[in-house]
């Protein structure tokens, strides 16, 4: 996650504005280069430098450590996924324009908060520019095997998302949990990477793990070089990751919604 959080500080951008080296950060060569960098014994320590692509200047933006207290969570994005009878499916975040966006007066609109993902700093590459879109957030997926499986998946929580939802793609596809377990199962976050909302706050090796993880293993990172900082069991910080896993072939439908955030699982 530290690696991909690294590229993306680098090379994502509104694709409009900025080339997108996609095809090489999705390829399985790329992705054996950047493995390579990952040491077994020891943590990056701070967020490492994004990988080499040609005809792109490797490297990131360094943010400094900003010592800030962390907001209160007022509201938030949701999430949605639904599978009909056909095999249809739906997965959608939707996250704007709520309780941190204005009313214009006499009109009743609210305009879109989301220009607080963008950058101010002229070398990033999703600085502000004209009718140039954030990097956005929202990461609503689907999870397939053509004729046999289908998952929908997805969570509110910024750049909590994709990481929740990598873990629970993982107990269910890897480690053979079922789909509540998998949504249930202690999480970690890493926070070492600048935050895609204003201020882009950035806390160098942080490593959010919830108290189900265990003192032994916490331990264990932390004499790696991650700088733990624990969380409650079931804590609203590791994202709330809802799924419906589809078993195509058998006819079934197993949801799952995730207790530590409201939400719920509906079959009918």
């Amino acid at each position: 996650m530290n690696l991909c959080f690294a590229d993306r500080e680098r090379y994502y951008g509104d694709p409009r504005f900025v080339d997108v080296p996609m095809e090489t950060l999705l390829s399985r060569a790329y992705a054996q280069e950047r493995l390579k960098t990952i040491r077994s014994d020891r943590a990056f320590g701070e967020l490492p430098p994004a990988g080499a692509v040609a005809c792109h200047v490797a490297g990131h933006v360094r943010k400094p450590s900003v010592a800030v207290g962390e907001p209160g969570l007022p509201g938030d994005t949701s999430y949605v996924c639904v599978v009909d009878a056909q095999g249809n499916a739906f997965s959608a975040t939707p996250s704007d324009v709520s309780w941190e966006s204005p009313v214009i007066p006499g009109l009743g609109l609210c305009p879109s908060p989301r220009g607080s993902q963008s950058w101010a700093e002229p070398n990033h590459t999703s600085v502000a520019a004209p009718g140039k879109r954030p990097r956005l957030t929202p990461n609503p997926a689907m999870a397939m095997r053509r004729a046999e499986f289908l998952m929908p998946f997805g969570s509110p929580g910024g750049d909590l998302q994709p990481q929740g939802m990598l873990q629970v793609l993982l107990n269910h596809l890897v480690f053979g949990m079922d789909i509540q377990q998998a949504v249930e199962a202690p999480r970690f976050i890493t926070r070492n990477f600048p935050d895609s909302f204003e201020p882009h706050t950035y806390y160098p090796g942080r490593l959010d793990v919830e108290q189900g993880v265990g003192k032994p293993t916490g331990e264990a990172l932390a004499a790696m070089g991650h700088q733990v900082n624990w969380l409650p069991d079931l804590s609203l910080k590791t994202a709330g990751v809802c799924a419906i896993s589809a078993d195509i072939k058998g006819g079934k439908l197993y949801g799952a919604a995730d207790p530590r955030r409201t939400g719920r699982a509906m079959g009918w």
